[in-house]
């Protein structure tokens, strides 16, 4: 059986999945069969494995970290929220319905056989298990029946770490709270804490440090710096929606708006078109904020059809349409190309129940049904005219997954021929759409090749008379896992491994 660590926070977004991933890269390096495992997921990025299965992204990024294949026993319970009170409930990657925050609530402990049989198989194939918490230990109206903080380090008795963020302040106070809020059981598996998001000379924090462990009897292990990685983010609170350079400002020389849905999901698919020079990637919730865009992106969205009214009804529907008049290239992936349609019906309820009418970009018509489709596909661009003209013949490689089917019942053209596989079964069929200069797409991933995303740039660059053939030189794959060497060498100096070596059983 696997020795095991878990990584656990003050708060959401304190750091515990870059700390975790981190540590996933660390243990790898040196020489450890590791994987990462969180019970317990809410986030609206996810992934599909190669057998056809859901699960929550940060855990993706951690197996990517770890040198291991995802697989979706490192997240065997992800919640997708449908609305502020409901979430879609998937468990082993399969779906399980839509539950109130109640009736989750309610029922979750039943769900503890499954989370252990994941996590006891891991434990059986690997000589080391990250997992990582949820939020907080440290919510005392959800502590009762806890499944993923300290319930589940009790079930894999697991030695935890306790990550505190001090650029949010007050991190002292968020240390030595959580750990006086809880049980006396619960602060003992506190073996050590961490100190995240620090900006400058550690020294002065010694008389802190020195204090907050004297009141606690926890030793602190590191102060860690505030890093700049760029890896996937696990959901909305990324900090990619709350950087100024998103406003219709100081734009670099080829600008892309990215629509923020308030239902966004798998917004990771345009990190990709971020990494390249001379690029920037807006996301904007504002008709003040659209500015004059060289292509414009609808991404995905866990709500289709709510997420259209919205933009309709602050104006973001009108401007894109005058934009796609005009000539600006307009790209829909997932639900973003559901909406592009004519239009939309949802006649079991899946979403918002009805019909309504799409933005009439494109000659198709969106049904919602029951069933989820969840593939990995590989591929090809086959477009034959327009921006992805020069692009025709490009591999692509991503997955699908999304509830519906798009009919078209007008003239366009096929935007890409892929292979979908979803565990033994494949089909070869057609993808998406291209209409002058409006494009959709169901692949998620779609830019993540280098010559895709860099051929792109370059295609828009000639549109403006400018040269972008550098973006061809994009290598994302090797981009990613340098962003994980950095990581990991950044905990080694910051952390005392040696100590937290001495913590896993």
């Amino acid at each position: 059986m696997a020795k095991t660590i878990m990584i656990q926070g003050t708060m959401s977004n304190a750091g515990k999945s870059l700390i975790a991933a981190g540590l996933c890269r660390i243990f790898h390096e040196d020489g450890y069969r590791v994987a990462p495992f969180k019970s317990q997921n809410m986030a609206l990025n996810s992934f599909i494995t190669r057998e056809g299965l859901e699960m929550g992204r940060a855990q993706v990024m951690q197996a990517e970290a770890a040198g291991v294949e995802p697989s979706v026993r490192m997240n065997p319970i992800l919640l997708k929220p449908t609305g502020d009170m409901t979430s879609q409930l998937i468990v082993n990657g399969e779906v399980r319905g839509n539950y109130s925050a109640r009736a989750y609530f309610t029922m979750k402990t039943g769900l503890i056989p499954d989370i252990m049989a994941a996590y006891n198989s891991l434990s059986e194939e690997n000589d080391i298990i990250v997992i990582e918490g949820a939020g907080s230990p440290a919510e005392i109206n959800l502590k009762e029946n806890d499944i993923v903080n300290m319930g589940m380090a009790k079930m894999a008795n697991a030695p935890v770490l306790l990550v505190g963020d001090i650029d949010r302040g007050g991190v002292f106070a968020q240390l030595y709270g959580t750990v006086m809020l809880l049980e006396e059981e619960e602060r003992a598996r506190i073996k050590g804490m961490i100190i995240n998001k620090f900006r400058g000379d550690v020294s002065i924090l010694k008389p802190g440090l020195d204090q907050i462990e004297e009141l606690t009897g926890i030793p602190v292990v590191g102060v860690t710096p505030y890093i700049s990685i760029d890896v996937d983010d696990e959901d909305s609170l990324s900090p990619r929606f709350s950087d100024t350079h998103h406003r219709g400002e100081n734009v670099n020389q080829i600008d892309i708006a990215v629509i923020r849905l308030p239902r966004i999901s798998n917004f990771t698919d345009m990190n990709p078109l971020e990494r390249i020079d001379g690029v920037s990637v807006r996301y904007v919730d504002s008709v003040r904020d659209f500015g004059h865009p060289d292509l414009v992106i609808l991404p995905g969205t866990k709500n289709t059809m709510d997420d259209l009214r919205w933009m309709r009804m602050n104006g973001l529907e009108a401007v894109i349409k005058k934009a796609a008049a005009s000539g600006t290239c307009v790209f829909g992936l997932c639900g973003g190309y559901q909406m592009l349609g004519r239009s939309l019906s949802d006649p079991c309820g899946i979403e918002s129940g009805g019909e309504m009418e799409g933005m009439g970009l494109i000659p198709a018509r969106t049904v919602f049904s029951r069933k989820k489709t969840r593939t990995q596909v590989h591929g090809k661009i086959t477009a034959g005219e327009g921006l992805f003209q020069t692009l025709s013949g490009t591999e692509i490689e991503g997955y699908e997954v999304h509830m519906g089917e798009t009919f078209f019942d007008g003239p366009h053209g096929e935007l890409a021929e892929i292979r979908a596989v979803s565990g033994e079964e494949s089909e070869i069929k057609s993808d998406g759409i291209f209409c002058k200069n409006v494009f959709g797409t169901y692949v998620h991933g779609f830019f993540d090749s280098g010559s895709v995303s860099g051929k792109l740039v370059e295609a828009l660059g000639r549109e403006k008379g400018l040269a972008m053939s550098a973006a061809a030189t994009v290598d994302y794959n090797s981009y990613v896992q340098s962003q994980y060497d950095k990581l990991a060498d950044t905990l080694r100096e910051s952390l005392d491994m040696k100590a937290i070596y001495a913590m896993l059983r």
